[in-house]
């Protein structure tokens, strides 16, 4: 009887601590990653298959790798996912739940490390986050990935790797690769449209460079940009949604293709949130990206289960 209780009480974990955290708001990721972990269901879908893999020669550039449990094709779709947390903090461990995600959908999915600010300043985290890819490119083969279907994706100071990776062609011309190499991109709730730096983190990885011009994503849209999904909370007060409202009507006037999501009442960490498994009935986020991602990749589309 003992040991039937605690069975119940462990398979309950999830639901208490995903409570907890609808109810007092926004927790660190590692808890987040925890309560996913926890949640029945993942392992069926998703499992890791590299773990602090080296693309570079320095500690932080490492990544991690994703696969679906019962992948449905010899060479699957590829996401690499860049982890918010202002330039200024962050941990690949910590965001197993959102490659798991992807994963679950029929991705390979990476989330690399790259370097931090104080330790460096506006660009060195943008020739990690590109040396990253230039290893995904050379390498994902090996682990069942086709490198002519790699996508990128990030979450807040992460959506803005990935939108200036995508638009502007000198990061990946620097180390070998084609603008083409990105297929597609979606950027949860990002700063595209920031400068000039009023804010401390935005001053402090930026506030250095000599053209604060240059290192918005706003000004470096194309139209031959790879299609990009924005998606952004209408209650967020870190990164307003303006940021995506004004990328949707730079890129449109240049021709380029994308999709613009607003979800009314998500707040920043909403749409990161809506990325585990206990919060997905929240918003749409994660189905609206599978759905984007297979169309532009012209891979077939099946409606996602949780």
């Amino acid at each position: 009887m003992a040991r039937s209780n605690r069975r119940r009480r462990w398979q309950n974990i999830p639901r208490v601590a995903a409570e907890l955290v609808d109810r007092f708001g926004w927790s660190p990721v590692a808890l987040l990653n925890t309560i996913d972990r926890l949640t029945p269901g993942r392992g069926d879908r998703a499992r890791k298959v590299g773990d602090g893999i080296s693309y570079g020669p320095l500690g932080r550039q490492q990544l991690d790798i994703w696969a679906p449990t019962h992948p449905d094709s010899a060479r699957l779709p590829v996401m690499i996912f860049f982890y918010g947390g202002g330039w200024h903090a962050g941990e690949r461990g910590d965001y197993g739940f959102a490659a798991a995600a992807f994963a679950g959908h029929g991705f390979l999915a990476i989330v690399p490390d790259y370097r931090l600010v104080p330790e460096v300043r506006y660009p060195s985290f943008l020739e990690d986050a590109a040396l990253a890819v230039r290893w995904v490119f050379a390498h994902i083969a090996e682990y069942g990935g086709d490198p002519a279907k790699i996508t990128v994706g990030g979450h807040s100071a992460g959506a803005y790797i990935a939108a200036m990776l995508a638009l502007d062609p000198r990061w990946l011309g620097a180390v070998q690769l084609g603008p083409d190499t990105i297929r597609a991109g979606v950027l949860l709730s990002g700063p595209f449209d920031f400068a000039p730096f009023r804010e401390w983190r935005g001053r402090a990885t930026f506030g250095g460079y000599h053209d604060p011009a240059d290192t918005q994503p706003i000004n470096h849209c194309r139209a031959d940009a790879p299609p990009l999904l924005l998606q952004h909370g209408s209650s967020d007060r870190l990164v307003y949604a303006k940021n995506s409202r004004a990328l949707d009507e730079a890129l449109t006037r240049t021709g380029a293709p994308h999709e613009l999501r607003i979800y009314k009442g998500c707040d920043h960490a909403g749409t990161v949130v809506a990325l585990s498994r206990p919060f997905r009935g929240r918003f749409p986020v994660l189905a609206d990206a599978v759905r984007f991602l297979r169309s532009v990749l012209g891979l077939p589309t099946s409606p996602p289960t949780p």
